[in-house]
């Protein structure tokens, strides 16, 4: 059969299921994979299907299951929550929660500048080369003014220069280029 159903795998991502212990807020697909030709034959090249772009989103319910399911003490009783919540966004379109930038955290905004940062540098990503500095806080810059990430903890980004420390420690020269930061800083206010 091509259609290969949940089953017993089928994960609690639904506003409304009662195993959904974690508030997410996704959309299931209505099977694990399709895996038919016919219909691999109608996506277009380089379009995910909902069931590809659910399995990859699903790391992050995965990883707010696991975390849970640890016996922190009460001062990291917060870690689940905040690894989990680096792909919200401020205009509550990311997930798995849907958060709207109030029910965001310091810590859960930090996370997610941090985890984008990162993802843009990276140098170990098969489906994209790294970005240098300049780009990838330009991207940043573009994402505040969209808001999917916060301005004044991209604003103490850039004015703390942690981003250039974190540079010379794990990025190569060529991805070290200069950076206006008074320009990104001025772009904000536009």
């Amino acid at each position: 059969e091509h259609i290969v159903p949940w089953g017993a795998r089928k994960p609690p991502v639904e506003v409304g299921n009662p195993a959904n212990l974690w508030s997410f807020d996704m959309v299931l697909p209505p099977q694990q994979a399709h895996l038919g030709e016919l219909h691999n034959l109608s996506i277009q090249r380089g379009t995910l299907t909902a069931e590809d772009r659910f399995k990859i989103n699903d790391h992050i319910v995965q990883t707010i299951v696991m975390l849970s399911g640890l016996p922190f003490p009460p001062h990291l009783a917060r870690v689940p929550s905040i690894a989990g919540s680096h792909h919200e966004k401020l205009d509550g379109t990311g997930y798995p929660r849907r958060l709207k930038a109030s029910e965001l955290t310091l810590a859960d905004r930090v996370m997610t500048l941090a985890d984008i940062f990162e993802a843009l540098t990276a140098s170990d990503r098969p489906y994209k080369p790294p970005k240098t500095l300049s780009e990838s806080l330009k991207i940043m810059g573009n994402m505040v003014r969209e808001r999917h990430i916060d301005a004044e903890v991209f604003r103490f980004f850039l004015r703390s220069g942690v981003w250039r420390e974190y540079a010379e420690k794990f990025l190569p020269a060529a991805q070290r280029d200069a950076v206006d930061v008074e320009a990104i800083l001025e772009s904000l206010s536009q």
